[in-house]
């Protein structure tokens, strides 16, 4: 054995480590780490041991339960497995058994607190392949890739079943929110029973009195029909966020689909349509309106400039759309402008660009549109990839904590005081 323990009090451990000195560095360190891990299972076993009883009889939940002795069980590690043996309940009328080790010492799938946050949080970022490789390659750990999709399964159970208890606390303090903005979007994903379906991404953004953006708040949810779940847990955040922060300024940032206004609208005091969404009208435009190149590239550009610092902008836009549609083009081009022109219309309102910037309001929805390709798209759609609803609520929830500033570490904290 490389570790062994030498002292052991009510507060602390004593251990001795032994490493071998190799001839490289690189197998001097696998040494190093080796002798560690061994070091960090002895300590975990005596502190695991610490939050078992000591065999008397227990009330549950009203009933008394008593031990059925000592049964050893395998729990997985930081450094290693640990086999462990701790007292497991019953009722007098049998049923299923209890065991206040795992209660108590907050295990999770049989595995200690820090190794299911380490794994789910590996597993949010990557398949369950990539997570094997890199525990046995960089960490020294084996653990069947079965075994890392059930921790991060529960893990994510936890989160999802938690969620409205668990979220009160605000994102992590930073000073004086002048603008907070709400935005959402949906994405696809490969849905193994329904094919591709849609997946929705929520984002609270906060803003200084500058316009810098100090903070965001990710949420996400697997597709869904009628998106209830999503818009019900959406607005939860958006009433906490209101809470928390009563002088703000409220504005919802989106692009020009009417369901994603239909809630926003509801929420905010100043709708923003995303000026880039705008500006690919321009350039749709542009680009049936125009023969010479220059001019395609030339009449976007001044336009662009137009919509943003003209408070006019927006309406005499329109109207130059409505002169490109009147000239001899062919259906298909008159059709293509049309659009455009609806699509103004619909949104005029939405398009003080000029105003907007003169609050230090934010302009573009680029935070909400980043998060459906990193929080859905980087993990959820990569090659021969297809979800079970599930398997996806679970990933696409840890993905959100993670992608949130203090939201993983508050619900380890509050997980560690309550328990699962």
């Amino acid at each position: 054995m490389k570790a062994k323990l030498i002292e052991t009090s009510d507060k602390e451990l004593v251990l001795q480590v032994t490493v071998t000195l190799e001839s490289g560095m690189l197998k001097t360190e696998e040494s190093i780490q080796d002798s560690l891990n061994q070091a960090g299972c002895l300590a975990t076993e005596i502190a695991l041991s610490r939050f078992d009883t000591n065999g008397e009889p227990i009330m549950v939940n009203g009933l008394r339960y008593t031990t059925k002795g000592q049964i050893e069980k395998i729990y997985q590690t930081p450094y290693g497995e640990v086999k462990l043996p701790r007292h497991v309940y019953q009722g007098s009328r049998g049923g299923k058994t209890y065991c206040p080790l795992d209660r108590d010492a907050r295990t999770i799938v049989y595995s200690t607190p820090k190794f299911a946050k380490s794994v789910s949080s590996k597993y949010a970022s990557a398949s369950s392949r990539t997570v094997h490789d890199d525990l046995k390659g960089n960490h020294g750990r084996y653990i069947s890739r079965t075994h890392i999709k059930d921790i991060a399964d529960a893990v994510g159970g936890i989160a999802l079943d938690k969620e409205e208890k668990w979220s009160q606390a605000p994102p992590v303090s930073f000073g004086r929110v002048e603008t907070i903005g709400f935005g959402l979007d949906g994405t696809c994903m490969f849905m193994s029973e329904d094919g591709w379906r849609q997946a929705m991404v929520g984002t609270i953004a906060y803003f200084d009195s500058e316009g810098e953006r100090l903070n965001t708040i990710y949420l996400s949810a697997a597709p869904e029909y009628g998106k209830s779940r999503f818009l019900k847990k959406f607005e939860d955040e958006v009433a906490r966020a209101k809470r928390n922060h009563p002088d703000s300024k409220f504005v919802g940032i989106a692009d020009g689909a009417r369901d994603n206004w239909k809630f926003l609208s509801k929420h905010t005091e100043v709708g923003i349509l995303d000026f880039y969404h705008a500006c690919e009208y321009v350039t749709k435009v542009a680009d049936v309106a125009f023969r010479s190149k220059n001019k395609r590239a030339k009449w976007p550009a001044e336009s662009r400039h137009r919509l943003k610092h003209d408070p006019r902008g927006a309406a005499e836009l329109m109207r130059e759309f409505g002169v490109f549609r009147d000239k001899c083009l062919s259906g298909q081009k008159r059709e293509k402008i049309e659009s455009s022109i609806t699509y103004f219309a619909n949104n005029i309102d939405k398009m003080k660009y000029h105003e907007y910037r003169a609050m230090n309001f934010p302009i573009g929805s680029g935070v909400t549109e980043s998060a459906c390709k990193v929080i859905v798209k980087q993990r959820m759609c990569n090659s021969g990839m297809k979800w079970k609803k599930q398997g996806a609520e679970s990933v696409l929830c840890l993905r959100a904590l993670n992608y949130s500033s203090g939201r993983w570490g508050q619900m380890w904290d509050k997980i560690n005081r309550y328990g699962i």
